[in-house]
């Protein structure tokens, strides 16, 4: 318990507070793209503490929450077919599609299991040679590197009725496209799980074209109110940079192991995001040297229009520029047992984080 002692410390973060006022003179936006931070933020009440000139906002940091409608039909599709097993990951299963969620379909009889790993899902596949195994892959960097195992290992062993549907983006571009729309933001706190594997430099860009300041963050009550101040004394100093916070897990150059297994198997591609459209170059597709597992390509599917749903604001919630308790849906139609929008269904989405502990 040391640790989360040191880090749930009630007087580290309050003597915290105190320099993050005495700091403080501008107005400040600062974004977090991380559902972790999301819920954390929500969670240990991090607002209520800060002055009020200092807004924190939720950004498309939930890889449930933005992916597309369309994706999940097309699962839905998959999941229909006598063939095919799907294998996922359990928040996805109550994704609403335009007329079904996957959990819909299960009750329905088809054949989807969740599972903890990619290698789960390489086991059944093994198990059961008669069936397409689709594995959905979704997630940012951070789980990126386990579908790629998954699609080297099916290849090593000959495990030729496993497939990937990727889905798997990349946290950069829609940090820039939030920008890009117009919307104000002076600072990120950036995504401790994802840099781990990518590395902080990959947000160098990001402050060198839009003069953002970057601070990498853990996701406990001390971690949160020591990368806030950090942004603070950037942005106050007008020194903004990428600075790390998270020092016990993230450094520089991320995983080198890790982002090499996502170079040889992945490239990147266009990709739709939640509120954002398709963003250049956000998205990763498999590479032809593992096509034969690319559920997109091997295995074909007729896929219902998509439709959105009427009232919904999660797009807008994702980039921050409204509130979940804008949304008429919200607490009424919208609840965690009975999602309208994708950003009620995932424990880090903005909705159920606000439903569960309050705006």
């Amino acid at each position: 318990m040391k640790f989360v002692d040191e880090f749930r410390d009630k007087t580290l973060v309050l003597d915290l507070a105190k320099e993050i006022r005495k700091i403080s003179k501008k107005p400040v936006v600062l974004m977090e793209v991380c559902g972790g931070h999301t819920m954390a933020i929500r969670r240990f009440g991090i607002s209520s503490l800060l002055p009020p000139h200092i807004t924190l906002l939720s950004g498309p940091g939930c890889p449930v929450c933005v992916t597309s409608r369309g994706y999940i039909d097309q699962a839905v599709a998959y999941a229909r077919r006598k063939d095919v097993i799907i294998a996922t990951y359990g928040d996805l299963v109550r994704v609403p599609g335009s007329t079904s969620t996957l959990a819909g379909e299960r009750a329905d009889g088809a054949d989807i299991r969740v599972v903890y790993s990619t290698l789960d899902a390489i086991e059944i596949a093994k198990h059961n040679p008669g069936k397409l195994l689709v594995f959905l892959g979704i997630g940012f960097e951070t789980t990126t590197p386990s579908s790629a195992v998954a699609i080297k290992e099916a290849q090593k062993s000959g495990t030729g009725n496993f497939y990937l549907f990727s889905a798997h983006k990349m946290m950069p571009p829609a940090m820039a496209a939030i920008v890009d729309e117009g919307i104000r933001i002076d600072g990120y706190i950036g995504p401790g799980h994802v840099t781990t594997i990518a590395g902080a430099d990959m947000y160098k860009k990001l402050v060198e074209k839009y003069g953002l300041a970057v601070v990498i963050s853990g996701f406990e009550p001390v971690d949160m109110m020591q990368s806030i101040y950090m942004l603070v004394r950037q942005i106050e100093m007008n020194r903004p940079g990428v600075e790390i916070q998270y020092r016990r897990a993230v450094t520089a150059e991320g995983n080198l192991m890790a982002r090499n297994l996502i170079n040889e198997v992945f490239e990147p591609r266009d990709d739709w995001w939640r509120g954002l459209g398709i963003l250049a170059n956000s998205g990763l597709g498999i590479k032809p040297a593992f096509a034969q597992h690319d559920a997109e390509k091997q295995i074909k599917v007729e896929v219902e229009e998509t439709i959105e749903p009427e009232g919904c604001i999660c797009g807008e919630v994702l980039k921050g520029i409204r509130s979940p308790l804008e949304c008429r849906l919200f607490g009424r139609i919208c609840t965690p047992s009975s999602p309208v929008g994708a950003c009620m269904v995932s424990n880090e989405g903005a909705c159920q984080a606000c439903y569960r502990f309050g705006g």
